[in-house]
């Protein structure tokens, strides 16, 4: 089996609970700002780290944010890339076995953790979560390194869920980002994955 595919994009089950709205937006408008033999080109640079689970069904373990945009930009088609076939396996063991590997983060927008069959189906069923969207900037921004740590991005929101108030991060988000920057480069994140010195 090749290691790169292609797939339709509403095929595609999430591995977590939420996404940030915000983060997203911007990469459905970059992703509609390219032709379409460059969004393919683009996708196909970025593929989506998938584990074929039970029913053959492809469970993407990164990129979430990438693939609800091209499901918002109405793009029928993403790449995907085959980290392990756990079709074998019954549904209750599979969860189980994406936990060890660090695959399935089933925590909601709160940062309370559920069941894993709490995790939606489709990346339409994704729920916001502004912290997420907080993470995503703060990063781009050069406030901390992307990192190969598992949920990392989750990591820095949950941190800057104790430190931002949500009424700052909703009324006026680019300066609750410019508040999570410092907060970022300060020593209180120094032992995030990613903390920049």
């Amino acid at each position: 089996m090749p290691k790169l595919q292609r797939s339709s994009v509403k095929a595609l089950c999430p591995t977590q609970l939420t996404i940030g709205f915000l983060e997203v937006d911007v990469k459905r408008k970059n992703l509609l700002a390219l032709s379409p033999s460059d969004q393919s080109a683009f996708l196909e640079a970025h593929p989506m780290p998938t584990v074929i689970g039970p029913g053959k069904k492809l469970y993407i373990t990164d990129h979430h944010h990438l693939g609800r945009a091209a499901l918002d930009a109405k793009i029928d088609q993403a790449w995907f890339e085959v980290e392990d076939d756990m079709s074998s396996l019954s549904m209750g063991k599979f969860w189980v076995e994406m936990e060890k590997q660090s695959w399935v983060h089933p925590l909601d927008q709160h940062g309370v953790r559920h069941r894993y069959e709490s995790i939606p189906g489709s990346l339409d069923k994704l729920v916001d979560d502004v912290y997420r969207s907080l993470a995503g900037f703060v990063r781009d921004a050069g406030g901390y390194e992307k990192t190969h740590t598992a949920f990392a991005e989750f990591i820095w929101a949950d941190f800057f869920r104790r430190n931002v108030a949500v009424e700052d991060v909703t009324s006026n988000f680019y300066d609750a980002v410019k508040s999570a920057m410092a907060l970022a480069r300060s020593s209180r994140a120094k032992h995030i994955p990613g903390f920049k010195d």
